[in-house]
This record gives structure tokens, C-alpha cells and sequence, in this order.
């Protein structure tokens, strides 16, 4: 396929150490679209292989506002289904940029090992040296060796290495939406994870209107009162949880948006150096970037200070494990203990609706209302609306939080980039296959 897309799918065997490209069909392209619709597809398509599907939206790192996001479609061993985690920050772009749009990683390795990806080449490389270690340490071994502070990883820590069914897979330095236990998945196939990197180009069919059109969406979303807000104090203000903003005000230094993405849905928090410090902090760790706003509430209710929320969240980072699930399952309410517990967790954490879609993202809009009445109202709207993002690329919270992205302007952008004709039933049939 030649626009908005690599043309490339890449095959990954970790068993026999095979890799392999095809090409993306565009008669693939029409009925699945992109993100979910062709992850899933190639999830049931190599099925008896037990495979983890890395993808990207089909508009993923185009000018469509908060295009974003890319996408982990793999079974879950923790509720046993096909589940899809965005893949946020700059990663998901990245993943495109490097030379793919969809990633089959398929069979077990029997030594530990890595994927590096980067412009239209990968390979399998050993990771035995970062094997045990955490996920920083791992991310910023792989940005020295390759001599690129701009790396982008996903990683497992300790937690995936040991099977913990709340192991997540890290993007960079820090935690995930990943409430699958997708990290144990990754840590069943001895794949401590994949670093990208890539210059690749996107072409687009009518690249005039195509961001014509993405300027005039983007400058309706700027109208929206809601963009006066920052960060993940404000959202979870919104969402009723009042005293957010105080409470981290004193640790607060910045907050930063995903690629091209309007609203601001991350929040940095220096712990180790002066949060109003405007030149780069000399310390190599000085804090933590923040977009759980869940396991950041559920420790605070613990009655962990700021600073103390703030360092719990920086060792589930590092130790690869789901913050929410530790905060709400530990049983502990000081540091120490929280962070001496993560081998011992046991329980269950909900996930909404069907359980494809994480819990990471609020079951209900954040700002506005979208018109909502009801609870069931609420829900199918809320996975109808993670499905549409995943499958387009866009950023999945900002999408709660915005009307002016609609599936219409969607569709009208992906078929100005690829100069398909995709329809509104075409999109219908691709959620119902995914949502069932």
C-alpha cells in the first residue's frame, strides 16, 4: 500500500530466529483499515503461534490531531483474551517511522533476547546483559549502545522476567496503560522487548488536503474551553477526584503532550531536584513522568505523601510492574513496604466492559459529556470510542476528552491519505469484529 503506510509487515519467529517482510495489501487495507482492525487480523491469523502483535493506527504520525498512538494486541494469560494496550508517549510514531506498520512476533526464544528495529531492518539481538535488569537501566544501556538518546523502547522489567501476572510492558523509562499483564507474555517468550528508531517517510495522497482539512479539525478542537486545563491533576479533577491539584503542586514541574496531541496528558514530578528548576537537571533520575492517573489517586489514598506517591511510582516503573495494581492489591501504606511487596501480589484488577480495552483509560468522558445519559449508555459508547482510536492511532485518553474528533472526519482523513474509500459500514463491520 502506498500511502500513509510503510508497506511493510514484518515477521519475527524468536524459535528458529526468522525474520521476514510482506506487504501490506490494500484490499487488507479496505476491509480492516488499520491499528486494531489489522492487528487482530494478523493476531487469528497466526494464532497456533501464540503471537504478540505491535502495530500502528492508520493514521499514526500524520498531521490528524493526536495521532499518536500505536497498539499491543496479544492474549492476555491474566483474563485470557485477545486484548489491545495503546502504545503512547512518542513510541507509537516511532514504530511507524522505523520502517513497519505491524510487528508478528511469533515462537520463544531459548536465551534472552531483543528486537532493534530501525529504518526498514531488524534483528534479533542478545540480551542476556539486560536480562535482570530493570527498565531503566535496560532503556539507557540500549540508548548508549546505539549512540541515540531518542530511542524508543518497550521493555520489561524483573516483574515480566518472573511471570507476575501484573508485569507491564514500559514504554522508556516509564509505565504503561498496559493492565494485561502483557509483560508476563513478553517475559514467557525470554523477549526482554524492542527498541525502534527510524527517518521514514509518510505519503499521502492529497497531502494539500489532507492538512488543510487537519488544520481546520485542529483549530475547532482549540475552541474547546477544556484545553485551558494541563496535565493529570485536571483530569482527575474532572473526574471527581477532588484535591489532585494541591496535592501535587508541590512536586509539579512540568506537564507534556504526545505527539501533535492538543492536551498536555502527562505530568513530570521532580522528587530529587527543585520542581521549578527551568534548565536540565544535572541528576540522571530526578523524578518521574506520570500519565496513570489511577494508580496515582490509589496511592495517595494509601496516605503516601506527594514525594512518597511519587517515588512508588518511579519503582513500579522501574521494576516493570502495573502501579494501579500494586497500589490497590499490596495491602501495604508505607514505601518500604509497597516496594518490598512486589513479588507477593495477588488478586484481581477489574477491567471494564468486555476486558479488551484498559482500564487505564476512564469508563466515561473526561470534560465534556458527549451527550451521555446512562451508564450502559456510557459503556458501549466508551469501548466503541477505544476501538475507533485504536484503530485510527489516536491517542486513547485525549480521545475521551474530545467531541471534535469524530468518526466522520476520521474516515474523510484516512481516505485523503490513502485515497481509499472507506466507508462508515466498512469501520461498523471492523469495531463489531473487534467488540463482538
Amino acid at each position: 500500500m502506498e500511502y500513509l503506510s510503510t508497506d511493510k509487515i514484518l515477521v519475527i519467529d524468536l524459535g528458529t530466529g526468522d525474520i521476514e517482510q510482506d506487504e501490506i495489501d490494500e484490499g487488507l487495507v479496505q476491509e480492516k483499515i488499520g491499528g486494531i482492525g489489522m492487528t487482530t487480523y494478523l493476531y487469528e491469523k497466526y494464532e497456533k503461534d501464540e503471537p504478540i502483535i505491535i502495530g500502528t493506527g492508520l493514521l499514526s504520525g500524520t498531521t490528524y490531531p493526536s495521532s499518536a498512538s500505536g497498539q499491543i494486541t496479544a492474549k492476555s494469560q491474566v483474563t485470557g483474551k485477545l486484548c489491545h494496550c495503546p502504545v503512547i508517549y512518542k513510541v507509537g510514531l516511532e514504530i511507524k517511522y522505523s520502517g513497519f506498520d505491524y510487528i508478528v512476533v511469533k515462537g520463544k526464544s531459548d536465551k534472552p533476547v531483543y528486537l532493534w528495529v530501525h529504518d526498514g531492518v531488524a534483528d534479533i539481538s542478545d540480551a542476556s546483559g539486560l536480562w535482570g535488569k530493570n527498565v531503566w537501566e535496560s532503556t539507557d544501556e540500549l540508548r548508549k549502545f546505539v549512540g541515540d538518546d531518542l530511542l524508543q523502547t518497550m521493555i520489561i522489567g524483573p516483574a515480566g522476567e518472573k511471570g507476575s501476572n501484573f508485569a507491564q510492558v514500559c514504554f522508556n523509562h516509564w509505565s504503561s496503560p498496559d493492565r494485561f499483564g502483557f509483560g508476563k507474555v513478553f517475559g514467557g517468550k525470554k523477549l526482554k522487548g524492542l527498541a525502534f528508531r527510524g527517518m521514514g517517510m509518510i505519503e499521502v495522497a492529497e497531502p494539500e488536503d489532507f492538512v488543510q482539512r487537519s488544520l481546520e479539525i485542529l483549530k475547532d478542537i482549540k475552541e474547546n474551553s477544556f484545553l485551558g486545563n494541563k496535565g493529570v491533576g485536571a483530569m482527575l479533577g474532572a473526574l471527581k477526584e477532588d484535591g489532585m491539584g494541591d496535592y501535587l503542586d508541590p512536586v509539579t514541574h512540568r506537564h507534556s503532550a504526545d505527539y501533535f496531541t492538543p492536551y498536555a496528558t502527562n505530568t513530570a514530578l521532580f522528587l530529587d531536584e527543585d520542581p521549578g528548576l527551568l534548565p536540565e537537571s544535572k541528576k540522571d533520575e530526578p523524578g518521574i513522568l506520570v500519565s496513570d492517573i489511577y494508580a496515582l489517586a490509589a496511592f495517595k489514598k494509601l496516605g503516601l505523601s506527594v514525594k512518597d506517591t511519587g517515588l512508588a511510582l518511579k519503582a513500579c516503573a522501574k521494576y516493570g510492574i502495573d502501579p494501579f495494581a500494586v497500589a490497590t492489591l499490596c495491602g501495604k501504606t508505607t514505601l518500604a513496604d509497597i516496594t518490598g511487596s512486589f513479588d507477593t501480589i495477588r488478586g484481581e484488577v477489574a477491567i471494564p466492559g468486555r476486558g479488551l480495552f484498559t482500564s487505564w483509560c476512564p469508563v466515561r468522558p473526561i470534560f465534556n459529556d458527549f451527550g451521555l445519559s446512562s451508564e450502559d449508555e456510557t459503556l458501549a459508547w466508551w469501548e466503541r470510542r477505544q476501538a475507533v482510536a485504536m484503530i485510527f492511532g489516536i491517542q486513547p485518553m485525549f480521545a475521551l476528552m474530545c467531541p471534535e474528533i469524530t468518526e466522520n472526519n476520521l474516515l474523510e482523513l484516512a481516505n485523503l491519505g490513502t485515497g481509499l474509500e472507506l466507508s462508515q459500514d466498512t469501520l461498523d463491520a471492523v469495531v463489531q469484529h473487534i467488540c463482538g
